[in-house]
């Protein structure tokens, strides 16, 4: 619309100044002005209404666990571009392999802080348990599929058929067919689990368990339970290297990552997390992201406001960066990895950090306590 409005305009200057050639008419000499900002005006507008689908780099998609929503920002204007109705609590993000989905964990239970008395919070809806789907070319959910009770994260095997979701309240991981949309199967796997991640061969899944201190490693092809991995206190997040020999684990009361034998399902060692600046409670790993190459690991501190960078080779930590934003719980990295991105949930925005300066480049303000990051592959609309 933009292009055919210029177009216009181009030629209705064409045939002003042939008629000035000729006539000198001061009438059209006058219109002139007004034609233009005029044109100009509705050229602009013409060029907002389109700009979702004219995005040319991947967007970045955020849960709000307030607000019900996605919310879609174009990292290159630091603007939001979308924001996407998904039901009640969305946390976790997860792309579909081919990058046309984005599944997003709904629970109907209430927040509530570590230790809270539960007798006293209200009524959870348990028709709003689920895993949504969004499609994102139309920016739409298209459908809510079973998940278990209060579905928190999950994971997507490489074949994008199944789902391996965690329920916090029921201390289980539910197995979800995404052909059928059916329950395949259910595991025990501690009290409080969370992070839910598959090893890169798929053949088995790591889950935390917050309130057990361990990891459950449980065969995908069986669903039997290999082993429980003891780890530091409260354990988030898994993320595994490239070749899947080592799984690294974020422990928010311990200041540390619990480093995996993945291949014999052992722990191997821990990574301290030494504060930089000083914050009332110091570093507290929550999420965690590698960078595209694989060599280094990036943890979002939590109420330490920054983020660890970790050399994977070196089990290290070699740098901190601080000031990220308040509360950094979700993280995910640009596919080039140049650029990290931070949910920070009591701010309500999401930080826009430069990877090889550590420095915040921009905060996007979304609203509704961001809890998880999805990078979308490809740009605009996959």
């Amino acid at each position: 619309m933009a292009f055919i409005l210029v177009s216009a305009l181009a030629r209705v200057k064409g045939i002003y100044l042939a008629t000035m050639s000729r006539a000198r008419t001061v009438h059209f000499r006058s219109l002139w002005p007004t034609l233009t900002a005029f044109a100009g005006l509705l050229t602009a507008a013409a060029g907002a209404i389109p700009a979702r689908a004219a995005t040319a780099g991947p967007l970045v998609y955020v849960s709000t666990e307030e607000g019900g929503e996605v919310v879609a920002i174009d990292p290159a204007s630091a603007a939001v571009v979308a924001r996407i109705p998904v039901g009640k609590r969305p946390r976790g993000l997860k792309l579909s392999p081919d990058g046309k989905l984005l599944y997003v964990a709904l629970s109907g239970s209430p927040r509530a802080a570590p230790g809270v008395d539960e007798s006293k919070l209200p009524p959870a809806d348990r028709a709003a348990d689920g895993v949504g789907v969004v499609d994102l070319r139309t920016h739409k959910l298209v459908r809510t599929l079973q998940s278990g009770q209060d579905p928190e994260s999950f994971d997507v095997s490489r074949d994008g058929k199944t789902l391996y979701v965690s329920n916090e309240e029921t201390a289980e991981m539910t197995v979800l067919d995404l052909a059928s949309g059916k329950v395949e199967g259910k595991v025990a796997v501690g009290h409080e689990p969370e992070g839910v991640t598959l090893r890169p061969d798929g053949k088995v899944v790591y889950v935390t368990s917050e309130q057990d201190n361990l990891v459950v490693a449980v065969a995908t092809g069986t669903l039997k339970v290999l082993a429980q991995m003891p780890t530091g206190p409260r354990p988030r997040s898994v993320t595994f290297t490239r070749d899947g020999a080592t799984a690294f684990v974020t422990s928010e009361n311990g200041a540390q990552l619990t480093v995996l034998d993945a291949a014999r399902d052992k722990p191997a060692g821990s990574i301290k997390i030494e504060a930089v600046a000083k914050t009332p409670l110091g570093p507290r790993p929550m999420g965690s992201a590698l960078s595209p190459d694989g060599k280094t690991l990036y943890v979002s501190c939590g109420r330490g406001e920054s983020v660890a960078v970790i050399d994977v080779a070196k089990r290290k930590v070699v740098r901190v960066l601080d000031g990220v934003g308040t509360r950094p719980w979700g993280i995910g990295v640009s596919r080039d990895g140049a650029r990290l991105f931070t949910a920070n949930g009591p701010s309500n925005d999401v930080s826009i950090i430069d990877a090889a300066s550590g420095k915040v480049t921009a905060r996007v303000k979304v609203g509704g306590l961001p809890w998880g990051v999805a990078v979308a592959p490809t740009g605009g609309r996959p």
